[in-house]
């Protein structure tokens, strides 16, 4: 397990020491301070200190550790040693909040506020998130062969910011014990010193979600969670989220922006709705169905039809229309400015075939 020597400690004036050489040791627990070994260990009247504090970590490497004891309690402390080594441990976890909340709210980046960096398993690059990642490596400047995102569950090593540690994704640095995300999900190896998310984990979603499990139910047939206030009146679409935004083609299943459901059952990003409102887009851009109460706008169009009266040729001509709103085909008096479904009363209209005309044979006259 190790040597011991006979050696003197000059600084001490030639007062004997000795020095206890570990090499080759494994715990079960990993890799930890040797220190959290000895912890508990009274040693009354002597003092006993650690040289190369850096080396002070467990490994397979061949390299030694010294330790300057009294000769008379060094058995009782190499015992005590070798009685933890044989049960294992856990990293220890200081119980020092003043040394947990050291860092808070200093670190992160645009997307999370954390206390520690990420390995990414497909580039072995280091960031500040799986979303920097993302966005580095999927930015106009890189190739598109190279283009690639890291899945969040295959992350398995990550970099405590205080002391650059690197280690597996935990939520305290084994070394310095800081936590590295007062939130923390182990399940899809998530940080986030920002609580006032309410985040929560979904387990039909498999990932983290903000606004507190309590106010969200997941939809099994749309396959994503909702607010509670559309538990029984929103309309199931297969797969709802599993699909990018029909505006802006990002993902939304996994999204950091805020989602709108439309009352159709589509979703798409909530900027997005805002930016179609902005350009007089009041349909769903994937149904074409109105989201939002238009009979005001048809009330409008109702007096515009009323003023512009169609010539002669025309006012007979009967076309085919599918009203994009209830689905309903109808048969209705041709018209320059727009088309009324006769069924729910709509102007959301698009003509699908044109019928015959009794001013055809003029209209025929005048292309003539």
């Amino acid at each position: 397990m190790g040597c011991l020597y006979s050696v003197f400690d000059v600084k001490k004036q030639g007062k004997p020491a000795w020095v206890f050489r570990t090499r080759n040791w494994k715990l079960r627990g990993g890799e930890n301070r040797l220190s959290g070994l000895l912890e508990g260990v009274s040693v009354s009247g002597n003092v006993f200190t650690w040289l190369s504090s850096d080396l002070m970590m467990f490994g397979g490497l061949d390299w030694a550790c010294p330790l300057l004891v009294c000769p008379f309690h060094f058995g009782y402390i190499l015992e005590h040693i070798w009685r933890l080594m044989e049960v294992g441990f856990e990293p220890k976890v200081s119980n020092n909040s003043s040394v947990m909340e050291k860092g808070y709210g200093e670190f992160g980046c645009s997307h999370y506020r954390r206390r520690c960096k990420i390995r990414a398993p497909c580039c072995d690059e280091i960031f500040d998130c799986r979303h920097c990642h993302n966005e580095s490596k999927n930015s106009m400047e890189v190739d598109p062969i190279d283009r690639h995102e890291v899945p969040r569950h295959d992350i398995k090593r990550v970099i405590c910011s205080l002391c650059d540690r690197e280690q597996d994704v935990q939520q305290h640095c084994i070394t310095c014990g800081v936590c590295m995300g007062k939130y923390f999900c182990s399940k899809c190896n998530f940080f986030d010193d920002d609580v006032s998310k309410n985040q929560y984990h979904c387990d039909e979603c498999s990932i983290c979600r903000i606004g507190g499990a309590e106010n969200f139910f997941h939809c099994d047939k749309c396959g994503c969670c909702y607010s509670m206030m559309m538990k029984n009146s929103h309309n199931c679409v297969e797969k709802a989220m599993h699909h990018n935004c029909a505006v802006c083609f990002e993902f939304l299943f996994d999204t950091t922006k805020d989602i709108t459901v439309l009352p159709c059952g589509h979703t798409i990003h909530l900027e997005c709705v805002k930016e179609m409102q902005h350009h007089f887009r009041y349909s769903c851009p994937v149904c074409s169905k109105s989201y939002c109460d238009m009979s005001r706008a048809w009330e409008r169009l109702d007096l515009e039809i009323a003023s512009a009266v169609m010539p002669q040729i025309y006012q007979n001509k009967m076309v085919w229309i599918l009203c994009n709103d209830c689905g309903e085909h109808s048969e209705v008096n041709f018209h320059i400015l727009a088309h009324k479904c006769p069924k729910c009363r709509s102007y959301n209209t698009r003509l699908t075939r044109g019928g015959p005309a009794s001013g055809s044979s003029e209209i025929t006259k005048v292309v003539r």
